[in-house]
């Protein structure tokens, strides 16, 4: 996530809106470290799943991993890495679950411009993501659209949007492998901004979503517009 540091106060959750002095060169260079564990780790995960190896070197391979996690242990955030922001108007949120670059978690999702106006992406659910035999969990498809929605709501990170309501039609079973996601807004009621969305292969479409997000009336300027995404 990037854009202008948050400024509303009250919000729940704005605590984990931190503040932080380290320059924007210098947290790249940090991400750049944490995105190589994540993407091993990720690895890891899929590794876990799929292997057919002897229990005993399954064993082995936990006792090490239980070692590199110490290691680790031994200096870390207290509770969740939230949201951090310099004064250079840069902030990052390495933890989210949809697109936070140190969290393995994540798919992580990558949105670029659309045509047409909106976003998309195309990434590759691995084993992790399996709900039925073969397919991607209906609920990872709605945790994608949400947050894809969310960020094409935000204009841009423009203005802060909250999720209001959101539903979803399963049209198709979306298979494990490469997916598509695309979003675009639809309209806009006075602080509520409408947006589509779909999911699927590259080929078909498999899931479509609605949803409503709300700029929250602390996060509304006079002039009718807002302050940064959220």
């Amino acid at each position: 996530m990037s854009g202008q540091a948050p400024g509303a106060a009250g919000f729940v959750g704005m605590e984990m809106f931190r503040p932080d002095p380290t320059p924007t060169a210098e947290v790249h260079e940090h991400e750049a470290v944490r995105v190589g564990l994540a993407e091993a780790v990720r690895d890891l995960v899929d590794a876990t799943i799929r292997s057919t190896v002897a229990d005993t070197e399954i064993a082995d391979v936990e006792r090490g991993v239980r070692d590199l996690t110490a290691r680790l242990r031994v200096q870390q955030t207290p509770g969740p890495f939230g949201v951090r922001y310099n004064d250079e108007f840069h902030a990052w949120n390495w933890g989210n679950a949809v697109v936070g670059r140190a969290n393995a978690i994540a798919p992580p999702l990558d949105l670029v411009p659309r045509d047409g106006g909106g976003l998309r992406a195309q990434l590759n659910l691995g084993a992790a993501y399996e709900g039925p035999p073969g397919l991607v969990h209906g609920g990872v498809t709605m945790l994608l659209l949400d947050h894809l929605m969310g960020e094409v709501a935000s204009a841009g990170n423009t203005r802060v949007t909250l999720t209001g309501t959101l539903s979803g039609r399963y049209e198709a079973p979306t298979p494990l492998g490469e997916v598509v996601l695309e979003g675009w807004i639809t309209g806009e009621e006075g602080r509520k901004v409408l947006v589509d969305a779909t999911i699927g292969t590259v080929d078909a479409v498999c899931v479509r979503a609605a949803g409503v997000f709300i700029v929250p009336s602390w996060a509304a300027s006079d002039d009718g517009g807002t302050s940064a995404h959220a």
